[in-house]
């Protein structure tokens, strides 16, 4: 789920090549985090905030397989944003950086 909204994140909101795409970004960064609260925590209670998963945790003192909920975002949204960065947002920095260098 946390992948799912860092990339919709960096597709919207960050990418510099996004143009006008970018005007969406609250509607876009709104639908993915509402379609991952009906995906997933309807079912298994998982959240994209492993600040959310540690209160029940705590009050209840349920630790089983708790770190799942912190593994999970965190190792997500690390890769989302290592694949957009170094796939998609990489590729254009290259080329705008050769442009300033001839240009200088």
């Amino acid at each position: 789920m946390t992948f799912g909204l860092v990339y919709t994140v960096y597709a919207t909101a960050v990418d510099p090549k996004k143009g006008n795409i970018g005007i969406i970004a609250p509607l876009a960064i709104g639908l993915i985090v509402g379609a991952n609260i009906l995906a997933g925590g309807a079912f298994d209670g998982a959240s994209m905030n492993p600040a959310v998963s540690f209160g029940p945790a705590m009050v209840s003192w349920n630790w089983a397989n708790h770190w799942v909920y912190w593994a999970g975002p965190l190792i997500g949204a690390g890769i989302a944003g290592l694949i957009y960065e170094f796939i998609f947002i990489g590729n254009q920095e290259s080329s705008s950086t050769d442009y300033q260098r001839l240009s200088a």
